[in-house]
């Protein structure tokens, strides 16, 4: 997943946003560490659970990495109030899915998916999967898609 997260840092850019969407420890914060070794941001990049974001500014003078844990937000106006430098920085959103509608015009959505010890992840989901059973090593699945936000039509 580190591995992952560095090639994809190379390729962002500022005011790219990344929404990532899996169970508990499937790699979100993982990837993201992985996305700071790409962007060369100062770490240690940690999961912003109790703070909601945390900013990594650049070590070589380019877009800071802002992760963002949206986990506890209930709506894309929670986001937005967080007021994060959407335009000039890379943000990275655990948990956003359906909160950054309306914030961003485009972003990726990067869905990880693994086993647990045989089991396929919705026993996880639903707390089945205990943090001793969690394995590293265990296969995951990346489904990577850009998306943009809808449009209305005035007539």
């Amino acid at each position: 997943m580190e591995a992952l997260g560095e090639e994809m840092g190379r390729m962002l850019r500022p005011g790219d946003m990344v929404v990532l969407t899996g169970p508990l420890g499937a790699g979100k914060t993982t990837l993201t560490r992985g996305i700071g070794r790409g962007l060369d941001v100062r770490g240690p990049i940690q999961s912003p659970t109790f703070v909601l974001a945390r900013t990594h500014p650049s070590l070589v003078g380019g877009a800071p990495l802002v992760h963002v844990d949206a986990y506890r937000l209930g709506s894309a106006a929670e986001l937005d109030d967080l007021d994060i430098d959407f335009d000039g920085s890379v943000v990275i959103v655990e948990w956003g899915r359906g909160l950054v509608d309306g914030i961003r015009d485009h972003w990726w959505e990067v869905e990880l998916d693994r086993e647990w010890h045989g089991r396929g992840q919705d026993d996880a989901c639903y707390g089945v999967a205990h943090e001793a059973e969690l394995d590293a090593e265990a296969p995951r699945l990346v489904k990577i898609s850009r998306h943009d936000a809808p449009t209305t039509l005035e007539g």
